[in-house]
């Protein structure tokens, strides 16, 4: 009973699984869960729900291993002058580990570009993601496609996305989503976007490793996740470091790229002058494709003891202003 007050006050899952969990983590003998849910029951600590519908009659989908789908979506909050800001979650759909939670001023479609790619430098990259038709991460019903689109392809990894107006094939992340707004009502209200990423960091640390998941056999998200081999991409890279940079071609068919103090001149080609450009950079090579068609224009490899780096997906030749 002094479980489920604390718990409960925490804004934490305080139900009778959770409550024999922590009490096994604490050394304590353990009843049967019938035994806690009675005890709870007669001391007036429980509150008699209608009959639900049985879990056994849900279709559930589940991914055989982690990373081999990230699901991912937002949802609001507020701080405690009004403001309303977003949270933005990644969540593996094997273990329910939390990847990512973070806090945006609005979440946009650069925001999942980066909190993507940050996400696979700590954890690998995801063979597929799940998420609905949000244009933060699909253009497909406004012609087009988005830097998401983009970029997934070019690290090997399949999108999906929900049907319209079914979240509940997303059901995973928006559950933990609900979790997550009960833990905040229970919080002081952030004053700032940083104090709520603060929150959030908590939260997410309490959850991968302190929280009993009934759809995993009682165990954490955290020891879900490292207990079978990861997924990876159809085709797997090396490299585990991402950084992305929007341009434009300029007249020579070159844009620029800083690293390591130094700029480099990287050839695109010349009939692609003006062409706006997503480049996706990592430890060895820079991809770059034409951001209204998805369409990959050059691969350079990165040379630091070079200022002019070709484009390999062209024979070598000559380039305005010099020589190969």
């Amino acid at each position: 009973m002094e479980l489920r007050r604390q718990l409960t006050a925490e804004g934490h899952d305080a139900g009778p699984v959770t409550i024999a969990w922590h009490l096994a983590e604490q050394g304590l003998h353990v009843p049967s869960t019938s035994m806690i849910r009675r005890t709870l029951h007669e001391a007036g600590l429980i509150t008699p729900e209608p009959r639900k519908r049985p879990k056994s009659s849900y279709l559930r989908f589940e991914a055989d291993q982690p990373n081999e789908t990230w699901q991912s979506d937002f949802t609001h909050a507020r701080l405690a002058d009004g403001t309303d800001v977003e949270i933005l979650t990644w969540l593996d759909d094997h273990s329910r580990y939390l990847i990512s939670c973070t806090a945006h001023q609005p979440v946009t479609g650069d925001t999942v570009v980066n909190t993507f790619l940050t996400a696979i430098e700590q954890h690998g990259c995801p063979a597929s993601t799940l998420t609905d038709n949000g244009r933060v991460y699909t253009a497909r019903f406004g012609g087009g496609r988005n830097a998401f689109e983009y970029l997934l392809p070019t690290l090997g990894v399949t999108q999906k996305n929900g049907s319209p107006w079914h979240p509940q094939t997303q059901g995973k992340v928006e559950r933990f989503q609900q979790t997550l707004k009960r833990w905040l009502a229970k919080q002081p209200q952030p004053p700032t976007l940083a104090v709520l990423q603060e929150l959030l960091d908590r939260f997410r640390e309490y959850y991968n490793n302190s929280r009993p998941h009934r759809s995993l056999d009682r165990t954490t998200p955290a020891k879900a996740y490292a207990a079978t081999p990861k997924a990876l991409p159809a085709t797997a890279r090396e490299q585990n470091h991402y950084r992305i940079r929007y341009d434009r071609v300029d007249q020579a068919g070159r844009i620029t790229l800083r690293r390591a103090s130094k700029l480099h001149h990287l050839h695109i080609g010349a009939q692609h002058r003006g062409t706006r450009i997503l480049a996706i950079i990592d430890d060895t090579t820079v991809t770059v494709t034409a951001l209204e068609t998805g369409e990959i224009l050059a691969t350079n490899t990165i040379d630091p003891n070079r200022n002019y780096w070709r484009n390999t997906r062209k024979p070598p030749g000559r380039w305005p202003g010099g020589s190969q």
